[in-house]
């Protein structure tokens, strides 16, 4: 069954699509460098914007921090969204239940197509960054900078960067989770898509107040950028750590509440 989720997923031109125009801001970014030849100044814009003109290298890491706060968030809920609702919308949920694999494989199987399209979309957009990273800006894989100041082997920016690529991949696996979780909720894909994305909105929002800091570190969106730290050296793990600990808990908490809420549903479509 997950073999069959995998096909029907990646087979559905949407996919690709949603997979593409994702791409499409780091490309158009990365023409606007090239041909004004203006960066932010350190510490403005996206994370390692402002380094890729003199190192092409950094730029899967540049393209991943300007797709994470709304683009790739909003690719992953659609997905997952549409995972379960999309098939109750279109009438064939009850159908699939009708065969002997159960409620529970059925969504191990939709869980398993997600996490691998989560995957998919985060290896994509750091590979199209490195090939415009390779090709339009000076590159130099031999050797990097940390953003402590001090030089970085090729070895230690590969390690780092895939590090970071997997840390990416885990947050978003939150923002599954719960689009995940609205989807058994709900027969309408769109529903669940905007229930996880007001989630995230909110977190967003409540994390530039003062009046929530005592949540702020509870918030599913509150380190999703400490993939940063695995270029600082040395590395610093606190945020890392706390990242991957969160998401941790929502995703096991939304998970147990979408199979509680799936393998008890009243299924009429």
């Amino acid at each position: 069954m997950i073999v069959v989720e995998l096909r029907k997923l990646f087979r559905r031109p949407r996919t690709w699509a949603t997979i593409g125009v994702l791409n499409a801001l780091p490309v158009l970014v990365a023409v606007l460098l090239v041909v004004t030849d203006l960066a932010p100044r350190p510490g403005e814009g996206p994370p390692f914007l402002s380094a890729v003109l003199s190192n092409g290298a950094l730029y899967p890491l540049a393209a991943l921090a300007i797709v994470l706060p709304l683009f790739l968030p909003i690719a992953v809920a659609v997905v997952a969204g549409d995972s379960v609702a999309g098939e109750a919308q279109a009438g064939t949920l009850r159908y699939l239940l009708a065969r002997p694999a159960g409620r529970t494989r059925l969504l191990v199987a939709k869980l398993v197509a997600v996490l691998v399209f989560v995957l998919v979309t985060v290896l994509v957009v750091a590979g199209v960054g490195y090939v415009l990273g390779a090709t339009l800006f000076d590159a130099q894989p031999a050797a990097g900078t940390s953003v402590s100041g001090t030089s970085l082997s090729s070895q230690e920016l590969s390690v780092r960067t895939l590090l970071a690529i997997g840390y990416v991949a885990v947050s978003m696996l939150g923002v599954a989770a719960f689009a995940l979780f609205f989807s058994t909720l709900t027969d309408s894909p769109l529903g669940a898509t905007m229930g996880a994305l007001a989630v995230l909105v909110a977190s967003s929002l409540l994390f530039t107040l003062d009046a929530a800091s005592p949540i702020a570190p509870y918030l599913p969106t509150r380190y999703w950028l400490a993939f940063v730290d695995f270029f600082r050296d040395p590395i610093h793990w606190r945020d890392i750590t706390r990242g991957l600990a969160l998401q941790g808990v929502y995703v096991g908490v939304l998970l147990a509440a979408a199979w509680a809420n799936f393998t008890t549903k009243d299924v009429t479509s």
